[in-house]
């Protein structure tokens, strides 16, 4: 039982968010935690031991808490008792949670632990942020009980205006902040005892930036960072609810002495759990161990916290520390551009004219120059006059401007332009997207600006950029942070940018020159250039999208055997082994993976080189045993000779006869796929082919199973397909029956037509989620609503065992069929065994 209780609380995670509305929960930030990730964060825990007491402070259905009470019982033997404290405060989700503690506490019993649990059904942040009293520290703890050991959380995300009662009752428990997660965060760390422990799934923007700055002084105060495991996909962690974050994992302990911290990577959410161990791994696990205080900055005021998740990363950040000028020691600004246009709406001119001064929008600048006037939805001029001259900047010297948003999928964040004085007039207007480097609202001088712009544009400070920002947003504020070269450094900049139009590699050259020099293992953006256009070519030679990845890159320039600074024409064909891969990856490229990774190298990126015909499995020798250590790969000698011409003129050429001559594994795979679609015969002839998969094997075991056992002469009359949506359609003998068919409506899996009873049978297949529960009945019977035969509502599964998972979940007066038993049916009760119902 005790493994079960994660996956118990992940049916019911799905089940809930189903009947959850989804504007509620996109409004309160409801989006629960699934079973992997929560049992990894429940494996972060250092010290699971003696008395406990666990808060959850977000507790939703008890997907983390439930995970936390697995590792409870597996360390049977450390553990006298564990107490578990949810707060929830949506009623929807209250009987889970009660359903999943009571399962806890069987699992305690079975185990000789005691275990109890508390419901908390109040709001965490009104329950816990009261006025402070002289003893802060007590602010938060009930009378008579002592502090909590552990918390492990997912709060909710969500901005919380100045107005709200969340911000005041905050703000009297000492903290400034405009997002709940946060909230959560601080006075669930105020909750915890000397040593104890906290483990959170929380976005990444904490991590910097003026809007969080009161809240990482308090927060850094009391907790230290000891692990921080980042999502490296925005959409990985809460991939089921569509939501776009860039997540983090932190677990920190209260009042520890600092030290080191781990920082893990991966890819995706899919991490896999070892039930003897207790260990919980992702496929693409990388790993670092670093110096605290190269994570939180000793004398930083801002506390950032700098996340490098390779030595790649650091290298950069070591670069940028060779910079040490602040804007300030320049005699430089930067702010965010005056013009509000909506509240000078009546100033604003299509097109220039007397009287009026230029106004430059983003969109005037691209690609380093200035385009103005330009023909746009957005003006070019603003009327000078006493509502709007104080807004307007003198037009003399050159300024610098950057743009205040970018899309996540753009190459580069940070890209600066020069504006030289060459505008009309004596005035000129920035809007409010734009940033503006300035000396006292006037132009730099020309040679400031241009090396300032240079220094900008370069990979090595958008790189940096993305390492700190976690969002698309570059602030004035992050501007100012920066360190840069000193004046007569951006002046020479600026000497040899004057008259050129700069190409990147040209920029990065510059920036080089100015640095201090680098060894091999210190060249981050070559490096970064390099993994770049490895997968480019990954890409270009046909892989399947699961191999389109930094893993797959990486292990291609390996077998390549390509420094970071070398040409593409020096590509090599060294023999390696597993091992060798990832120990190139790490030592030239900057990416540790994780020791039990190398399954993940073999199974999920060399397999397909092998398969696809870009590498040679044991050239030297063939009749290697499979198990042997001293298997081994080369890239094949025709893929060799059409890299080495990657960057060149004749570059699509060869890649052409190369595709024409070998094909792609992508299109291979795809053939395989037609191949192996699953052939589904038609009762009174006929037969069709459904997508290959275990939804589909289990449909056509309804048809041919299921069917000849319970529905004598049933007419099949649709079968829905998850690569086709009607993979078969009688739409003419529906209508007959009274059903006008809606293929983007909730249909069933399969309907079948007993014409001997006047029957008409609904199924689900189900092999993951989605049996006919209550809901599901409910829809299908407004579908089904004018049918002219008796309905009846079945379930399917593979197997009783997956029924299990779903027990209670299934509407009453409903039929479950299980294809490992096909001569046996299970009723849930109702008057009649398998006929409509509704009917007198």
């Amino acid at each position: 039982m005790q493994s079960a209780l994660a996956d118990t609380a992940d049916f019911f995670r799905i089940d809930a968010s189903k009947k959850l509305d989804p504007k509620v929960r996109g409004r309160l930030g409801q989006y629960m935690t699934p079973a992997p990730i929560s049992r990894f964060m429940a494996s972060l825990f250092s010290d699971v031991s003696g008395d406990v007491r666990v808060l959850d402070p977000g507790a939703g259905v008890g997907s983390l808490t439930s995970a936390f009470a697995e590792r409870c019982v597996r360390a049977a033997s450390k553990i006298r008792s564990a107490a578990l404290h949810c707060y929830e405060i949506e009623p929807a989700l209250i009987g889970y949670l009660t359903t999943m503690l009571d399962d806890a506490r069987s699992c305690g019993e079975a185990a000789h632990i005691d275990i109890t649990s508390k419901i908390h059904v109040k709001d965490f942040i009104e329950a816990c942020a009261r006025p402070p009293r002289k003893d802060q520290l007590s602010l938060f703890r009930q009378e008579g009980e002592p502090s909590f050991t552990h918390v492990i959380m997912n709060p909710p995300y969500r901005k919380i205006h100045s107005a709200h009662p969340h911000r005041a009752a905050l703000r009297s428990a000492g903290l400034e902040t405009s997002n709940l997660y946060t909230g959560f965060l601080f006075l669930a760390a105020m909750q915890l005892q000397t040593a104890g422990e906290m483990v959170a799934i929380v976005p990444r923007s904490f991590c910097n930036g003026p809007y969080f700055q009161n809240f990482r002084d308090k927060f850094l105060q009391m907790m230290v960072l000891q692990h921080i495991h980042v999502f490296t996909s925005r959409d990985a962690a809460f991939k089921g609810d569509e939501v776009l974050q860039e997540n983090i994992i932190l677990h920190a302990v209260r009042d520890a002495a600092p030290s080191v911290v781990t920082v893990t990577t991966s890819q995706g959410a899919d991490f896999h759990f070892d039930a003897r161990s207790g260990e919980c791994t992702a496929e693409d696990l990388t790993q670092r161990v670093v110096d605290y205080h190269s994570i939180i900055r000793p004398g930083d005021p801002r506390n950032v916290v700098h996340l490098a998740v390779n030595n790649l990363e650091q290298a950069i950040m070591d670069r940028m520390a060779h910079f040490k000028t602040s804007l300030s020691e320049l005699g430089v600004q930067v702010s965010t551009g005056p013009v509000v246009d909506f509240r000078l709406r009546k100033e604003l001119r299509a097109w220039p004219e007397g009287g009026a001064a230029p106004l430059l929008y983003p969109a005037h600048f691209r690609g380093g120059c200035l385009k103005w006037p330009k023909k746009m939805k957005k003006p070019n001029a603003i009327a000078v006059n006493a509502a709007s001259r104080k807004w307007l900047y003198p037009n003399e010297g050159h300024f610098v401007v950057t743009r205040r948003f970018s899309s996540k999928e753009e190459k580069r964040r940070v890209v600066a332009s020069v504006c030289p004085p060459e505008l009309p007039g004596k005035l000129i207007g920035f809007e409010n997207h734009l940033n503006v480097y300035h000396a006292n609202r006037k132009g730099l001088p020309e040679l400031l600006a241009l090396g300032l712009s240079v220094y900008l544009n370069s990979s090595l400070v958008d790189r940096y950029f993305r390492q700190f920002s976690g969002h698309t947003q570059v602030n004035a504020t992050d501007l100012r942070s920066l360190s840069y070269p000193a004046r007569a450094v951006l002046e020479r900049l600026g000497r040899k940018a004057r008259g050129a139009q700069l190409s990147q590699p040209e920029i990065d050259r510059l920036m080089e020159q100015e640095n201090t020099p680098m060894t091999d293992k210190e060249k981050p953006i070559l490096a970064q250039e390099r993994i770049d256009q490895a997968l480019q070519i990954v890409k270009a030679l046909g892989m399947p999208r699961a191999q389109q990845n930094e893993r797959s890159a990486l292990t291609l320039l390996a077998l390549l055997g390509l420094m970071p600074d070398a040409p593409w024409t020096n590509v090599a064909r060294p023999l390696m082994g597993i091992t060798p891969i990832m120990n190139f990856c790490r030592d030239h490229y900057g990416t540790d993976y994780a020791p039990n990774t190398r399954e993940t190298f073999r199974r999920q990126t060399m397999h397909q080189f092998v398969e696809a015909g870009i590498a040679v499995y044991n050239p030297d020798q063939p009749d290697r045993p499979t198990n042997s250590p001293r298997a081994c790969y080369q890239v094949s000698e025709e893929v060799r000779g059409v890299i080495a011409t990657f960057g060149t003129g004749t570059w699509p050429a060869r890649l052409e006869a190369y595709l024409e001559h070998q094909g792609t594994l992508a299109d291979k795979w795809a053939r395989q796929r037609s191949m192996q679609m699953i052939a589904v015969d038609i009762p009174g002839g006929g037969q069709i082919k459904l997508s290959p998969g275990a939804h589909s094997e289990l449909i056509q075991q309804v048809i041919t199973e299921f069917a000849a056992r319970f529905v004598l002469g049933a007419e099949v009359i649709y079968i829905g397909d998850t690569g086709n949506k009607a993979g078969y359609l009688q739409e003419q003998r529906l209508a007959e029956l009274g059903v006008a068919m809606d293929l983007h409506g909730k249909m069933p899996d399969v309907i079948l037509y007993s014409p001997e009873r006047n029957w008409l049978l609904l199924i689900e297949s189900v092999t993951s989620h989605g049996p006919v529960d209550a809901k599901r009945r409910n829809e299908l019977a407004k579908v089904f609503a004018n049918a002219d035969p008796g309905i009846v509502y079945v379930t399917a599964f593979s197997d009783r065992r997956t029924m299990a998972r779903y027990l209670g979940a299934i509407s009453w007066e409903t039929e479950v069929w299980c294809a490992d038993s096909p001569t046996h049916l299970i009723h849930f009760d109702g008057k009649r065994f398998l006929g409509p119902y509704g009917l007198e």
